[in-house]
This record gives C-alpha cells, sequence and structure tokens, in this order.
C-alpha cells in the first residue's frame, strides 16, 4: 500500500511540476512587462512569486 501511495505523489509531483514551470514562465514575462512600464510594485510583486515558485521548484526536485 504503501509503494502505491509513493507511485501516486511522484506521479502527482510530476505534473505540479509541469506546471509550476508554466507558472515561473508567466510570471517571468509579467516581470518583464513590469520592468520596461518601471512599476517598481508589480517588479517587487513579481520577485516575491517567482522566489515562492523557485522554493517549491527545489523542493519538489529534491
Amino acid at each position: 500500500m504503501e509503494q502505491v501511495i509513493q507511485t501516486f505523489k511522484k506521479t502527482d509531483g510530476e505534473k505540479r511540476i509541469a506546471v509550476l514551470r508554466m507558472e515561473i514562465d508567466y510570471e517571468l514575462a509579467t516581470l518583464h512587462d513590469a520592468m520596461v512600464a518601471e512599476d517598481f510594485g508589480k517588479i517587487a510583486k513579481c520577485k516575491r512569486n517567482l522566489e515562492k515558485f523557485r522554493k517549491e521548484l527545489v523542493r519538489l526536485e529534491a
């Protein structure tokens, strides 16, 4: 039973990694737009989001 649970978690984690990579790509595009527009509040928000995504990605890939 434990092996089935571990397999499910691995599959679920792999799906989350794929979604997370898309979220990172989108956030990077948003950051670029904010930098071009010199919107410093949005820049800071994007950086916080990217840091959160990075930490989750590292945790999932470990």
